[in-house]
């Protein structure tokens, strides 16, 4: 249900709709920096001298490793002063080290301005986060999480072809200046239609023992631990695939042209699921919806591998099973942070990066170890898909000490 916060005198606030929406952009911010680049990574690697195929996945991969160290940060400084304030630093940085990207003139140099960008980004996981737990409860949570996860995963579907549509206009770039100016344009909008979410008994001090205690409830909740590693093997999955998208449509089915359809193909069925779980987790609950969003994925996930070794491949089968693949993944991935926070309401910034810096720098670790095995098949990227959704299952099997799909929330 949705909590009533206090009024700001002469605070102009937006309403549900537009707060929805707006969480959502500041979500996509970071799906549009780590997609955009997927159809330049070639001419970024010829730009910059950088012949090995896989080492050019580290523009994608050392995102998230900035993107989930940055958490640790941006968690324990909004309890302490608001979620607004932290959140325009955060964005300004964004904006300001897309332009160095925009300008780096080494590898090295860009592989740094991706790793800070990261880190900035990591402020609207962070925020996003914990804005929606200060203003919803439950299943009220989970369908409006949804429904900001739901245009977060509908940018996949845009953003390849943005990236090949800027290609067209102007060098690789450009793509990074285009990401400045997304950044710019969602601070002006979160800074003058944000209201402040955190309640003034909320607000903790900002000192050593105070963090530890909150990092300390966030790491012995059975919840908050199990269902974050839990996620971070799922995570695992969407990171590989990430890296190792572009060389998969490249090198194995030889269609480059395809790149945009292949992401389309296979984020918009994921935004859809994301969608309608945001219909069904009330009626449902949200261990049913998880719970069997991630037996699904086990078993496409499982099968997929299957086929992938043993058969040979046409490129409509490939997106088939990763589309299916990845709508149990938007039944799973909603639910299961909801489940993490359940108990982490009076300590939700630092809950929220605790289990955002375990879930992003363990699924990045998890990704780049199946990415850096690509050998020119795919086989690889499917079995390591099947293990991190084992490796989920066995780990909610645990939290909920063998039990599923219960419908009390406890």
């Amino acid at each position: 249900m949705p909590i009533a916060l206090p009024e700001t005198p002469g605070e102009r606030r937006s309403g549900p709709r537009e707060t929805v929406a707006l969480l959502a952009g500041l979500m996509a911010l970071n799906a549009f920096a780590i997609d955009a680049m997927i159809p330049a990574l070639p001419a970024i690697g010829d730009a910059l001298g950088v012949e090995t195929e896989n080492r050019r996945q580290l523009v994608v991969v050392v995102y998230f490793f900035g993107f989930g160290i940055g958490q640790i940060f941006w968690g324990p400084l909004a309890d302490r002063f608001g979620r607004k304030p932290i959140l325009a630093i955060g964005i300004a940085l964004y904006a300001a080290f897309a332009l160095l990207c925009g300008i780096a003139a080494s590898f090295p140099l860009l592989i740094a301005g991706r790793f800070a960008m990261g880190a900035s980004a990591a402020v609207t996981r962070v925020l996003v986060t914990a804005m929606v737990r200060d203003l919803f409860e439950g299943e009220e949570m989970a369908r409006v999480m949804s429904l900001v996860f739901m245009v977060f995963m509908l940018v996949p579907v845009l953003a390849p072809s943005v990236g090949q549509l800027i290609l067209l206009f102007g060098p690789w770039r450009l793509i990074f200046m285009v990401l400045a100016g997304y950044g710019v344009l969602m601070w002006v909008w979160s800074f003058f239609r944000l209201p402040e979410t955190l309640r003034p008994e909320y607000r903790r001090a900002l000192d050593a023992g105070a963090i530890g205690r909150a990092v300390s409830e966030a790491g012995s909740d059975r919840l908050s631990v199990g269902y974050t590693l839990a996620l971070t093997a799922i995570f695992g999955g969407l990171t590989a695939y990430i890296a190792s998208i572009q060389q998969i449509v490249f090198d194995v089915f030889k269609a480059p042209d395809m790149i945009g359809v292949v992401f389309a193909a296979v984020a918009a069925p994921m935004a859809l699921a994301s969608w309608t779980n945001s219909r069904v987790v009330g009626r449902f609950g949200l261990r049913r919806v998880g719970h069997g969003g991630l037996i699904g994925f086990v078993v496409v996930a499982s099968l997929h591998a299957l086929f992938a070794a043993t058969i040979v491949e046409p490129l409509w089968l490939f997106v088939l099973m990763m589309s299916l693949t990845f709508v149990a993944f938007a039944f799973t991935t909603s639910n299961f942070g909801t489940l993490a926070m359940s108990n982490m309401a009076s300590i939700a910034g630092t809950a929220s990066s605790v289990q955002g810096v375990t879930g992003t720098i363990g699924g990045a670790l998890i990704g780049l170890a199946i990415g850096q095995l690509f050998d020119g098949s795919h086989v690889p990227f499917t079995t390591g898909l099947a293990v991190c959704g084992v490796a989920a299952l066995v780990l909610v099997l645990l939290t909920e000490r063998g039990r599923l799909f219960a419908r009390l929330e406890r």
